[in-house]
């Protein structure tokens, strides 16, 4: 009897750590139910709330919906937004459920990924917003060039469109600690090399083109000097 009671004891202990362990994973499971229902109302709020705002017109005349449907992307800022802010319902579930079953180093993994989902919504929120900023502003150069009869006003509209939103990508490049200095110093030495080509094309060879350009931009310049 002693000796089957001996044989019995890791069954028993087997046992005794699967009953424990069920509260844990029916917990666990409830908590991921929940965090899925309140993901996908989330999800459903954010979508509603957005357009409500009309922050899908704003990204609209951004650019950002062309851009998205250039590559090949089904949905729209809006859409993603919204998706990262259910995903990030679902890994804060996760980390509870995980936690309850003891599992600390998953959570640990999870965790850096919630922490990391914010930057990305921030990062899209400044394209967003960067986006619009940078078209009205390219559009009130070229209106203001045209007013003062400033020819090429279409280029010099682009030009500063194109400088803002570089800034701006940056910007969202550090929020999400993408490139960090490594972009940052790029841009920078391929700015410099732009204007250093400039200046010599100007300075060196580009007299007469330099003179017509200015011909071009501001037509009475050259007239008054003469007077």
């Amino acid at each position: 009897m002693e000796n089957v009671d001996i044989m019995l004891e890791p069954v028993q202990a087997f046992l005794h750590q699967i009953a424990g362990f069920l509260p844990k994973l029916a917990l666990a499971i409830g908590v991921l139910l929940a965090g899925w229902m309140l993901a996908k109302l989330a999800r459903f709020a954010i979508i509603k709330g957005l357009r409500a705002i009309n922050f899908n017109i704003l990204t609209e005349r951004a650019g950002l919906e062309d851009f998205l449907d250039h590559g090949g992307i089904q949905t729209d800022t809006t859409g993603i937004i919204a998706l990262l802010i259910y995903w990030l319902v679902i890994l804060a579930a996760l980390i509870i459920a995980f936690n309850s079953l003891g599992l600390t180093y998953i959570t640990g993994l999870l965790g850096e990924v919630v922490l990391f989902v914010p930057k990305v919504i921030v990062a899209l929120l400044i394209l967003a917003f960067g986006a619009y900023f940078a078209r009205f502003v390219g559009n009130a150069v070229v209106t203001y060039s045209k007013n003062i009869a400033i020819q090429d006003s279409d280029l010099l509209g682009k030009l500063a469109q194109y400088a803002i939103m570089t800034f701006v990508v940056l910007v969202a490049l550090d929020q999400v600690n993408v490139g960090g200095d490594i972009v940052r110093q790029s841009f920078l030495i391929i700015l410099a090399g732009v204007v250093f080509a400039l200046a010599l094309a100007f300075g060196l060879g580009g007299k007469d083109a330099a003179a017509e350009l200015i011909d071009r931009w501001w037509p009475g310049r050259r007239k008054d000097g003469g007077d």
